[in-house]
């Protein structure tokens, strides 16, 4: 989401909302600068400017799919610029490292014939190098050769982190890794911390390792900061499990750790304790900070800022101040619920590894933790045994010099404060799937059965299906209400629907052939209870209203899903979906604008672009 600075009345020309993006993208903040590319078009619509970096920030975030829609929308493919044109053979070459087998080497095949006939054309050497290393994936390693000899024909030795990203690359295909290290070096040396050039190079550069057999270590010669999530215990004699008078030590420690590690970017709450300390640690090495926050602001201060002092109320709002973005999990009250906790706590970590994954950068976590198991639903043992499922690391520091790491305590579980829970349902984490048929109101009265037995009897086989991870169902008319127990099972669900949907043929069986399924999915927390009227068990909340007003502004036959459904499947790790960004959409009714993603099945998790030219200036 943008900063304060790029909301401001100064980004107004077209040249200066170009600028604003540009600052975005160095920061791999792609998803931003389409944000903001598309702010500028809503100003200027005829820019060529913003539309290319509109099409290639979707890209550089993976977003193939929606990237091309969107070339073809803005009706880039007359445009003779090299930036341009590149960007079309680009997309192709993204949509060729998504495949596999056969169909990869057929589509790098065309996506290397673009690059070419651009090269022929304007002689440039982005282009040629990016034709020379597609020929290598299509099987064709001497014509790859070939063309990357004349790339280094073409460069001009100028101190440029493009020339130096350029001369690697066609070094490295050559087989030239001594001259590949010596151009990487170079490359180190120029990038003026343009994370987004980095990770392009990093990933192109790994691929041709893996197609040339090569462990190339000094690809690490190219490594941009780190991103991090941050957590831990809270503070105080009676809500938090490090005592007031390790405030110091542990302060003491944390510093150290960033100051090693240095991370760039950090994901995490603004609790009393561990992740305030955190926070300031890393805002005074530089990191930027970005805060997920349970609750509304006053609420939040209220159950976990407040009760350590006003001191740290004080430190809050420094915090929170100096943060680049904040994000609200929830707005909604309290109520003693810690799974909300938890929510916005796996929310950050996801956000954090999507981070991670568009910068090709390392990701871990930061903890101050007492080494206990958890005793909550929610706090820091359960944070780090979520992190650590998806096989990553976590630097833990222990929250007292006489309190090593796994000793027990007596202060109470970290995360919600002092809990004024009554005897009542608590809220529980569910995907969420809301659907209608787009057409459905046109049917005749003789369609009207067709359409039940055909295509509600086609959900209804998906149901069955999927019975083990449905926690409720519901239909009436053309609408579809499933809650399943979490994202990955919404989101294998939600995509089998469709492709049940779209194998109906539905001439043949006298229904319209515009009849299609619209599905939205959120993930949230929600009350579990009983419908007296139907006497089932039923989930009710904010969280189900909100994905209900996602449906309607999706196209026919797409999944959307919001941020938090995309970062809980990239946090998964074990899912094979991928999220493409589509962009902040208005959503029905009112609701306000949410990030929203298109799901699809992917080659690799969200997160983790397809492959990225050395010269990703387009």
């Amino acid at each position: 989401m943008p900063t304060r600075e790029q909301c401001s009345a100064e980004t107004r020309s077209a040249a200066a909302w170009l600028d604003a993006v540009r600052v975005q993208e160095r920061r791999g903040e792609f998803l931003t600068a389409f944000d903001l590319a598309q702010r500028g078009l809503a100003e200027y619509p005829d820019d060529v400017g913003l539309k290319h970096r509109a099409v290639l920030a979707l890209a550089r975030a993976g977003a193939t799919d929606e990237a091309s829609r969107r070339f073809d929308e803005y009706g880039m493919g007359g445009i003779p610029e090299e930036d341009v044109a590149a960007l079309q053979a680009r997309i192709a070459k993204d949509l060729a490292l998504r495949a596999q087998g056969e169909e990869r080497r057929r589509l790098a095949v065309r996506a290397a014939e673009r690059y070419g006939a651009v090269f022929s054309r304007t002689g440039g050497y982005y282009p040629a190098v990016n034709a020379a290393t597609l020929w290598l994936v299509a099987g064709d390693p001497e014509r790859s050769r070939e063309l990357a000899t004349a790339v280094l024909g073409l460069l001009d030795g100028a101190d440029s982190y493009y020339v130096a990203a350029t001369e690697a690359e066609a070094r490295l295909l050559l087989g030239e890794q001594a001259a590949a290290t010596a151009a990487l070096e170079r490359a180190a040396a120029l990038h003026d911390r343009d994370y987004a050039a980095v990770a392009g190079t990093r990933r192109q550069l790994r691929m041709i390792c893996d197609y040339l057999g090569l462990d190339f270590s000094p690809l690490s010669l190219l490594a941009g900061p780190g991103v991090v999530h941050f957590c831990g215990h809270r503070i105080g004699e009676r809500e938090g499990r490090i005592p007031p008078e390790a405030e110091a030590f542990v302060a003491a420690r944390v510093a150290e750790v960033v100051s090693a590690s240095a991370p760039g970017f950090a994901y995490g709450s603004l609790a009393s304790g561990a992740d305030i300390i955190w926070a300031e640690a890393l805002l005074r090495k530089g990191c930027e900070l970005h805060v997920v926050l349970p609750l509304a602001r006053e609420e939040f201060i209220t159950s976990s800022v407040a009760p350590s002092g006003a001191g740290w109320v004080g430190r809050f709002d420094r915090c929170l101040a100096a943060a680049a973005t904040v994000r609200y999990a929830t707005e909604d009250a309290f109520l003693g619920d810690d799974v909300l906790f938890r929510y916005a706590s796996e929310y950050a970590m996801g956000l954090a590894v999507l981070r991670a994954g568009y910068l090709d950068a390392e990701v871990r976590q930061l903890a101050v933790w007492d080494g206990n198991p958890a005793r909550a639903a929610a706090g820091t043992a359960t944070d780090v045994a979520t992190w650590r499922r998806g096989g990553r690391a976590v630097t833990a520091v222990s929250p007292s010099a006489d309190a090593p790491a796994g000793t027990d305590s007596a202060y109470a579980a970290d995360g919600a404060g002092v809990s004024t829970r009554a005897a009542r349902a608590e809220r529980t984490v569910r995907a969420i799937v809301f659907g209608d048929f787009q057409g459905f109101s046109k049917l005749t009265d003789e369609q009207l059965p067709v359409f039940a037995r055909r295509v509600l009897g086609a959900v209804a086989e998906v149901l069955s299906s999927h019975r083990e991870h449905i926690a409720q169902r519901n239909t009436w008319g053309d609408a579809v209400y499933v809650v399943l127990n979490d994202a990955a099972a919404a989101a294998e669900f939600a995509l089998d629907v469709q492709a049940s949907i779209a194998a109906i043929d539905l001439e043949a069986e006298g229904l319209p052939e515009h009849l299609a399924l619209r599905l939205g999915c959120h993930l949230g927390p929600v009350f579990p209870t009983r419908d007296p009227v139907l006497d089932e068990k039923v989930f009710m909340g904010s969280h189900v209203s909100r994905t209900a007003r996602i449906e309607p502004v999706t196209p026919p036959g797409a999944v959307y899903v919001t941020e938090p459904f995309a970062a809980a499947l990239v946090l998964d790790g074990r899912s094979a979906f991928a999220c493409d960004y589509v962009g902040h959409m208005d959503a029905a009714k009112g609701y306000g604008r949410l990030r929203m993603y298109r799901l699809r099945y992917g080659r690799a998790p969200a997160g983790a672009p397809a492959g990225v030219s050395a010269s990703s200036a387009a």
